[in-house]
C-alpha cells in the first residue's frame, strides 16, 4: 500500500537528509509502518539539531548573569523569530531577543548606549544574551519562535511553552563584601560574567576584592567606573580570555569611548594579572582596543603578565599605569594615550610594515611612555616601522624613552617621525627641546648595538656617562609615574601564581 503524505511533511523529511528520494515511495507496507517510521526519523531529526541547552530544562542555583547557550550537533546560522525570556511567576516578559536583527542596545556597568550582538555563534553553539541581568530566587522560562535558527538539515522547531527549557536562578548574591569573586562561564563561580562581579562590587568601595577569572573565553565588553582597589585575575594567562568584535565603527558614540572590549573609567589600584584581552575586530576595522584606561594623574593602574590583542590602538592609557611582562599586539598607534606610563620587560609585536608602535600625546605636567627591557619586534617580514610618530603642533611634549631595549628587524633606521616634517634646522632643534624621543642602549636580539646613524635628527641617543642621571631617573617608576607611588612595592592581591616566564629573563 502507498502511502500519501502532506507535502509540507514530505518536504521536511526530505529537509532532514532524505534529499533525492521521493517521500510518497518511503513506506509501502502499512499506513502503521509508515507513520511510526516517520514520527522516528523527524524526532531523531529534531532532536540532533539541538543537542543541549545551558542552562539544563529544569536546572536550578543559575547565576543571573548567565549567557542562555544552545549547542547543536552542526554550525547552526540564526533565521527569522524571536527569542523571549518570561518570569514564571507571572507569566510576565522580561527579555525578548529578534535574531532577525544582528544588533540591538543594552547599558554595560552604568554606560547607556552600547551597541553589541544578543546572538554570538561559535562553532556548534549559539549563545544568547539578553539586554539585562536576570534577578536572584527567580524561575524563568524561554520560547523561542521556531526558525529562529537552522542548521543545514533545516530550520529548528521552536519552544513555545513555560516547561520546554526552564529554569531558576539561585537564592542570594554573595555575601557584601566579599574578597573574592570567582567568574566561571559554566556556572560553577559566583558569576559567569566578568561584569556581572565588577557590577556587584560597590562604588567607591574601600576594601580590595579579586575577581578570579576561571579558564574560558569570556565573550563580552567591559565598563567599569569609580571602583578601586579591584584585581582582575586570570587563572590561566593563554586560557582565561576576555574577547569582543568591539571598535570605533561599531561603538563610536562622539565624547564618550565604548569601543574597547574593557574600559576603566576613573577607577584607582585597578590591577589586571594571568590573563588575556583580545579585540577580535578584523584588521582594518577602525579603532580597536583591547584595554582603555581613563583617569586622573592618581588612577595608579597595573598590568602585569597579560596579552592583548588587536590592531589599531590596541592599548590606550590616560592616566598612572605601571606594565610588566606583557605581550601587546597591533599594527598602527597600538600603544597611546596621554600617560604617563612605565612599560618593564614587555614585548610589543608589530603585524604591519611601515607602521608606528605608539602614538603618545602627554602634555608637558606629566611625562609619557618610558619602556625598560623590552623588545620591540615583528611577525616574520615585518620592516620599516616607526618607534613613535606625532604631531608636534598639537602635542610639543610628547615623551617616548626606551631604555636597554631590544629591536629586531622590524624597526626601520629612522625610528622616529613627525607627522608635520620640517627641514629648518632651527625647528629640528626647537622641536628637539620640547619632544623627547630618546633611547639607550638600543641592540638587536643578538646583544649588539643597534645602527643609530639613520635616526631622524630631532631624536636623542642618552650616553653614558654624560645622561647618566637622565638614565637613572627614567628607570625608576616612581620618577616616571610620579606622585610618590612604587608600583614595585604596590600589594597586589592575587591568589594563584603566574606560570608564564619573563618574555626578556
Amino acid at each position: 500500500m502507498e502511502v500519501s503524505l502532506p507535502p509540507g511533511v514530505a518536504n521536511e523529511i526530505r529537509a532532514f537528509s532524505l534529499s533525492g528520494v521521493e517521500s510518497n515511495r518511503i513506506f509501502q507496507k502499512s499506513n502503521l509502518a509508515a507513520i511510526s517510521a516517520f514520527a522516528l526519523l523527524l524526532a531523531v531529526a529534531r532532536a540532533s539539531m539541538a543537542a543541549s541547552y545551558f542552562p539544563a530544562n529544569g536546572q536550578s542555583d543559575v547565576c543571573p548573569d548567565t549567557p542562555l547557550r544552545i549547542t547543536f550537533d552542526a554550525a547552526p546560522a540564526t533565521g527569522t523569530g524571536k527569542i523571549q525570556i518570561f518570569d514564571a511567576a507571572d507569566k510576565s516578559l522580561v527579555a525578548a531577543i529578534d535574531v532577525g536583527k544582528r544588533t540591538a542596545v543594552r547599558t554595560i556597568g552604568g554606560m547607556p548606549r552600547y551597541n553589541y550582538y544578543p546572538v554570538i555563534i561559535t562553532g556548534n553553539e549559539a549563545a544568547i544574551y539578553p539586554a539585562s541581568q536576570l534577578a536572584y530566587n527567580k524561575t524563568y522560562y524561554v520560547e523561542i519562535d521556531a526558525g529562529a535558527f537552522k542548521t543545514a538539515a533545516g530550520p529548528m522547531d521552536g519552544i513555545g511553552n513555560d516547561s520546554g527549557w526552564r529554569f531558576s536562578t539561585r537564592a542570594a548574591p554573595p555575601a557584601a563584601g566579599a574578597p573574592k569573586l570567582t567568574v566561571a562561564a559554566d556556572g560553577s563561580g559566583d558569576f559567569c560574567t566578568v561584569q556581572g562581579a565588577l557590577d556587584f562590587i560597590p562604588a567607591a568601595n574601600k576594601s580590595p576584592v579579586t575577581v578570579f577569572l576561571r579558564k574560558g573565553t569570556y565573550n563580552e565588553m567591559i565598563y567599569v567606573a569609580g571602583k578601586n582597589a579591584i584585581t582582575i585575575l586570570g587563572e590561566d594567562r593563554k586560557q582565561s580570555v576576555i574577547a569582543y568584535p568591539t571598535n570605533n565603527r561599531f561603538n563610536g558614540a562622539p565624547g564618550v569611548y565604548r569601543r574597547g572590549v574593557l574600559l576603566a573609567d576613573h577607577c584607582t589600584d585597578l590591577v589586571l594579572d594571568n590573563l588575556t584581552i583580545r579585540n577580535t575586530t578584523p584588521q582594518g576595522g577602525s579603532q580597536a582596543e583591547a584595554i582603555i584606561f581613563n583617569g586622573s594623574q592618581t588612577a595608579r593602574a597595573i598590568v602585569t603578565n597579560v596579552d592583548l590583542y588587536s590592531y589599531q590602538d590596541t592599548l590606550q592609557i590616560n592616566g598612572q599605569a605601571f606594565i610588566r611582562n606583557c605581550y601587546i599586539e597591533g599594527d598602527v598607534d597600538f600603544m597611546w594615550g596621554t600617560g604617563p606610563c612605565f612599560f618593564e620587560n614587555c614585548l610589543c609585536h608589530s603585524v604591519r610594515s611601515r607602521a608606528y608602535y605608539t602614538q603618545i600625546r602627554n602634555p608637558p605636567t606629566n611625562h609619557g611612555y618610558v619602556y625598560l627591557h623590552c623588545n620591540f619586534d615583528g611577525a616574520q617580514g615585518i620592516t620599516g616601522n616607526f618607534l613613535s610618530r606625532i604631531e608636534p603642533r598639537r602635542f610639543p611634549a610628547s615623551e617616548v624613552v626606551l631604555l636597554d631595549c631590544v629591536e629586531a628587524g622590524s624597526v626601520g633606521d629612522v625610528a622616529w617621525r613627525l607627522n608635520a616634517p620640517t627641514t629648518k634646522p632651527a625647528d629640528v632643534l626647537a622641536i628637539a627641546a620640547k619632544i623627547h624621543f630618546w633611547e639607550y642602549n638600543s641592540h638587536t636580539p643578538d646583544g649588539k648595538p643597534v645602527d643609530v646613524s639613520g635616526r631622524a635628527a630631532f631624536s636623542k641617543q642618552l650616553t653614558q656617562p654624560a645622561d647618566a642621571q637622565t638614565i637613572a631617573d627614567y628607570s625608576n617608576p616612581t620618577f616616571v609615574l610620579g606622585h610618590d607611588w612604587n608600583p614595585q612595592q604596590a600589594a597586589i592581591f592575587t591568589s594563584q601564581p603566574t606560570t608564564e616566564p619573563a618574555v626578556n629573563p
